[in-house]
């Protein structure tokens, strides 16, 4: 039977130690503040990076370099006959094409997966694919099952401050400013790749409500007949993740529910004082 390696990028939001833990290698999105590269955690840390912001720093995220790609998995072929990379979307970066060109060149010994997801959706996916290999799966198996559960999570969540998604064109400096002034808030969604607006509402407490009830609907409709897993996320102050985290427990009580912050990378595109609510379906 043929050693599979798992591999992912910090964008699924899985940390160091927990990657060390699960035999997981894990592929540094890099990041640049001010147009200095950092790597989170490596020489910069989480709350190195929000002081930063909140000083006014400009940033902004990239690529890993192919020599970065191609070093990493070499480095796994030393452990492994096959390797299965999990990076983010397609539909949020190029670094996912750019890897299936790189692979190209592994005749068959890397397999790159792009089943369109990000953050605790995609750190579902790595532990999908743990659970799989562990079955006994080998990587073709894997891989058609990560593309057949590609659909099967969503990701809601808003936004604390609207310059970030206007910095990013997600939305117009004049929707921006409006937005600001009549304390708007958009509740996102990521299902497949895209990020789309799902409702805009007026103060958090109406978006913390708004991202329950789209849960509740889709607990109804296409989750009803399915297990799942309910996940939060956040980004700045461990606080409010914790505090949100409790309130969604307290509303879905059948369910454990965790949480993680969204990695820097992710923070880069929407600021601090985020809180998003993920489901996914659980293998």
């Amino acid at each position: 039977m043929s050693r599979i390696g798992i591999i992912t990028d910090t964008n699924s939001g899985m940390t160091s130690e927990e990657a060390r833990a699960l035999g997981v290698t894990l592929m540094p999105m890099p990041f640049t503040v001010n147009g200095r590269n950092y790597v989170e955690n490596v020489n910069m840390t989480y709350a190195e990076f929000f002081e930063r912001l909140a000083g006014g720093a400009s940033v902004a995220t990239s690529q890993p370099s192919p020599e970065d790609v191609t070093r990493c998995w070499d480095k796994a072929l030393e452990s492994f006959d096959q390797l299965i990379y999990i990076p983010m979307s397609s539909a949020l970066s190029s670094s996912c094409q750019s890897a299936r060109l790189f692979a190209e060149d592994y005749e068959g010994r890397v397999f790159v997966v792009d089943n369109r997801r990000i953050s605790i959706s995609q750190k579902q996916s790595v532990l999908d694919a743990l659970k799989w290999r562990d079955a006994g799966l080998d990587a073709e198996a894997i891989v058609k099952n990560l593309m057949d559960t590609a659909m099967d999570a969503s990701i809601y969540l808003t936004v604390d401050n609207l310059k970030y998604l206007k910095k990013g064109g997600r939305i117009t400096p004049s929707v921006a400013a409006i937005g600001t002034v009549l304390n708007i808030k958009p509740v996102l969604q990521i299902q497949g790749g895209k990020l789309d607006t799902y409702k805009k509402v007026r103060g958090l407490h109406a978006a913390q409500n708004t991202m329950l009830g789209a849960v509740a609907s889709d607990l109804a409709d296409r989750f009803s007949e399915t297990p799942v897993i309910l996940r939060t996320a956040w980004t700045g102050d461990d606080g409010i993740g914790r505090m949100w985290t409790a309130q969604v427990q307290e509303k879905y009580p059948q369910f454990e529910v965790t949480g993680d912050p969204l990695p820097i990378s992710i923070a880069c595109h929407v600021g601090p004082g985020v809180i998003a609510l993920g489901l996914m379906r659980k293998v």
